[in-house]
């Protein structure tokens, strides 16, 4: 089954609404998904996290044992 996917980039009004045109005749049923958008800035938090287990990494008794392989 085909079905066109559409995406637009809106601001809620003041009264809590959206409006928008859409390619579809009149009394066709759709499906409509609303999701907020995410901040720009995503992986700020992933990078710390990568950042911070590199302690793992610097462990004398790893070295000691695979400097000896």
């Amino acid at each position: 089954m085909f079905q066109t996917a559409l995406k637009y980039n809106l601001e809620v009004t003041q009264t809590r609404r959206v409006d928008f045109p859409v390619p579809f005749s009149a009394g066709a049923k759709i499906t409509v998904f609303v999701i907020s958008e995410q901040p720009v800035d995503n992986f700020n938090d992933l990078s710390a996290a990568s950042q911070s287990s590199l302690d793992f990494w610097d462990n004398s008794f790893d070295d000691e044992d695979w400097n000896h392989v």
